[in-house]
């Protein structure tokens, strides 16, 4: 039942030769150890997705803003 979120703060386009910030889209990976197949979470809106993911996993209060994926990842 582990739960594992891997992303970034900010994208870069690996064919741009600076170092700014040049894509607005993150890598968002979430791993669940009870789930056996994969689960497309789409294009999420903001970070505060994963916050609001985090508080449902901890049965915190609920954010103001952003939408839990929980309920797409959970194995009832």
């Amino acid at each position: 039942r582990d739960l594992l979120i891997l992303t970034a703060d900010h994208g870069c386009d690996p064919t741009d030769v600076s170092t700014d910030h040049t894509r607005e889209y993150v890598p968002l990976l979430v791993y669940y150890g009870a789930r056996k197949e994969g689960v497309d979470l789409g294009i999420r809106t903001s970070f505060t997705d994963i916050g609001q993911t985090l508080a449902d996993v901890f049965g915190v209060q609920k954010m103001k803003n952003g939408t839990s994926f929980l309920p797409q990842i959970r194995v009832d």
